[in-house]
């Protein structure tokens, strides 16, 4: 491995390959070496070169992580191609971290089989605000079993997976807490009780049952990402939200995580160890 990491980027011509291609050729922590693009090649794409890193083609990236001595992939693309993705990082021996969202389980399992031979990073958001938030509200939840809880997201209208990931995380967070403490209609506290059904969207008559999660998913226009917790009682109510003003956000925290992770040994990580710089 060179003194500092040389990292690759996925999805070179998309929005999220090209906040990590402007932010990465201004860091000095790591060395751009490589960017790829299902595009490249096209007649009708003039992407040879962005960033002053050349594009390679994605269908050839096993062979140009090898051949430019990668360290490190970031990927923020779609499902399908992350998998593929880090299956090559996994033979190349190539650390990999990963943004992207909406994987099926088949998917999901490529990614932890991949961390079996290399370091694999995934996170459903890179941004140390959501950090907070995500602490902020295992503490409210906790300190407030009986409150109704909503979840709503937003996003820009080109996102396809709704709930976005980083609401199922914050989702999957209270599960976790409700399922250890639950408090009954009489005010008592049962432990292990983990029945919170989670209801998208409303309509027509549908009254709040109790112990359920609501779930919203928002479509518009260019909005890089907003998360929004709403926990309500009889007689007051709590809100924590986070909202991103613009991708760089997500890349900067990405390219964080690329550099912690080179080096490391083969297996599963997430970015709260990042941010707590666990060794």
């Amino acid at each position: 491995m060179s003194e500092v990491p040389r990292v690759a980027v996925t999805g070179a011509t998309g929005r999220m390959g090209g906040e990590l291609l402007a932010l990465a050729s201004a860091r000095e922590d790591l060395d751009l070496v490589l960017a790829v693009s299902r595009s490249a090649g096209d007649e009708n794409e003039d992407t040879e070169e962005i960033e002053g890193v050349p594009i390679g083609d994605a269908d050839a990236l096993g062979r140009l992580l090898v051949e430019n001595d990668v360290d490190v992939l970031v990927d923020f693309t779609a499902p399908g191609s992350s998998a593929e993705y880090v299956a090559a990082c996994a033979d190349a021996e190539v650390a990999a971290v990963v943004g992207t969202t909406g994987f099926s389980e088949d998917e999901e399992a490529t990614l932890h089989r991949a961390s079996e031979s290399v370091p694999v990073l995934k996170a459903s958001n890179f941004s140390r605000g959501i950090a907070a938030l995500r602490r902020a509200v295992r503490e409210a939840v906790a300190a407030l079993p009986g409150f109704d809880v909503e979840v709503t997201e937003t996003h820009h209208n080109g996102k396809r997976d709704a709930p976005s990931g980083t609401a199922n995380t914050i989702l999957d967070d209270i599960d976790e807490l409700r399922s250890s403490v639950h408090q009954t209609s009489s005010g008592d506290i049962d432990e292990g009780r983990g029945d919170h059904p989670r209801v998208h969207g409303r309509e027509g008559d549908q009254p709040r049952e109790a112990g359920e999660i609501g779930v919203h998913a928002r479509r518009a226009g260019g909005i890089p990402g907003e998360h929004d917790v709403l926990l309500g009682g009889d007689h007051e109510y709590l809100s924590l939200s986070h909202t991103a003003l613009d991708r760089g956000v997500f890349a900067d925290g990405a390219l964080d995580a690329a550099v912690w992770l080179s080096g490391r040994e083969a297996g599963w990580y997430d970015f709260g160890a990042v941010i707590n710089d666990e060794e």
